[in-house]
């Protein structure tokens, strides 16, 4: 399981137990009152046996609050759930989503959700694909 953790919105993905195929599955409103009720909700749900969470730096690298912030959203998900999470650097994810959406015809604005899914996806697969070169 993916989570890309953004300021508005977490978007969540899920690959298929033998970790081919990445799926979105929801995008989430951050400031819900609700919201880790909806991810326990989620991670009882697919019971993932590792969890993933984009790590957005900055291009050259360095760390930033949002770093942080996504850090901070990691220990709190192991501390609920006890499910391994790994950061995952996620540099140009979303802006990936956003121009794949793009191309396929998806108008932006209309399509922020689906942006936070796909960026889930890419860092999922991105996870993926570090896990079958180990």
């Amino acid at each position: 399981m993916a989570f890309d953790y953004g300021e508005a919105r977490i978007g969540v993905a899920i690959c298929d137990p033998d970790g081919i195929l990445a799926t979105p599955v929801t995008t989430l409103k951050r400031k819900d009152a609700h919201i880790w009720d909806q991810i326990i909700a989620l991670v009882e749900e697919y019971e993932p046996i590792h969890i993933y969470i984009g790590s957005p730096k900055h291009l050259s690298g360095e760390s930033g609050i949002s770093v942080q912030n996504a850090e901070e959203f990691k220990n709190e998900i192991v501390f609920r759930t006890s499910i391994e999470c790994t950061m995952i650097d996620e540099r140009l994810s979303t802006v990936s989503a956003a121009r794949q959406l793009k191309d396929s015809g998806m108008n932006t604005r209309e399509s922020k959700s689906a942006i936070d899914q796909a960026a889930a996806v890419g860092i999922l697969e991105q996870a993926l694909a570090i896990e079958k070169r180990k």
